[in-house]
């Protein structure tokens, strides 16, 4: 018999987690100046927005778009040689 395919231990540390460890979120707790070393108590930590990053999608650009980019670029070299 196979071994499902989540319960493969690589597949683990690829995935992206919702639930933080206490030290990843103290560590951004610190980055956003919220938490300071000594004073603040590791205990009853505020809760951190953990989103997953996305890449953006590519926008296609139309006829009208990159003729206007062109001219505008074009428009300078032109003014500059006159």
């Amino acid at each position: 018999m196979s071994v499902d395919r989540t319960l493969k231990s690589r597949s683990a540390l690829v995935r992206h987690r919702n639930v933080l460890t206490r030290t990843e979120r103290i560590e951004v707790l610190a980055d956003e100046g919220k938490w300071t070393e000594g004073q603040d108590s590791v205990f009853g930590l505020p809760k951190v927005v953990h989103r997953k990053s996305h890449a953006g999608k590519k926008v296609k650009k139309t006829k009208e778009t990159a003729t206007t980019e062109e001219t505008a670029t074009a428009e300078p070299e032109a003014g500059a040689s006159s």
